[in-house]
């Protein structure tokens, strides 16, 4: 495939369009607006920037450069292992939901465009969006760091999103988040990537109180 070519499957993979549900869900924001924890940009800016840190940093880059070397390796044992261990790091029970949902949406996906998997695959394709888009990515032979790249860049335009419906804000302070939020992506990313397996593993106390409380939220946008 053409770097030009695996530009554009790029693209297609970070973009809102993708029928993988990105923007039904908030991952705890609108307790924590409800609760008063997040009232204004730069509440939701020091919010966000935890989880990017701690999250995607110390646990979903990680995984997905495991799960993509399982896929160059063709190693579907490593694949499982590293999915169970993401869920198993989801601290809630709507956040594994949420993983598991994402996942099988994919899994959808991929069956639509007949890219035919054998059971080990399909099955742990099933529970992890994270693992859609490693698979995806060796498939279409885009870049370890762009796929990553990629991957942070959509998780933190949806999260905006949600905080321009809940804090609320506008589109000028939305963008103006993206920009901002983003120019650390590259700097997370060098450290999330050197990390060796003992040190994976994520833990935000607030985060998982949040997501927690949203279960049973009275009045709620997001399914999480």
């Amino acid at each position: 495939m053409s770097a030009d070519l695996a530009l554009l499957r790029l693209l297609q993979l970070a973009s809102p369009g993708l029928p993988v549900g990105g923007f039904t869900y908030s991952q705890g924001l609108e307790w924590a607006v409800e609760a008063g924890w997040v009232r204004d940009t730069a509440g939701f800016c020091t919010w966000q920037r935890e989880q990017l840190h701690d999250t995607l940093g110390g646990l979903d880059w990680p995984l997905l450069a495991r799960l993509y070397q399982a896929c160059q390796d063709d190693d579907a044992d490593a694949f499982g292992h590293w999915t169970r261990f993401l869920l198993a790091n989801r601290e809630t029970a709507e956040l594994r939901l949420e993983e598991r949902q994402r996942g099988s949406a994919f899994a959808r996906l991929l069956d639509g465009w007949q890219l035919a998997q054998a059971p080990a695959w399909r099955d742990s394709l099933e529970l992890s969006q994270l693992g859609g888009m490693a698979w995806l990515g060796a498939h279409w032979a885009i870049p370890l760091r762009d796929l990553a790249l990629g991957h942070g860049f959509a998780w933190l335009e949806g999260a905006v999103m949600a905080g321009v419906k809940l804090v609320p804000f506008g589109q000028q302070a939305a963008q103006t988040l993206l920009r901002d939020l983003s120019a650390e992506l590259p700097t997370v990313l060098d450290q999330a990537l050197i990390l060796e397996d003992h040190q994976l593993g994520g833990g935000l106390p607030l985060l998982a109180i949040a997501s927690s409380r949203h279960e049973t939220q009275y009045t709620r946008l997001f399914r999480s």
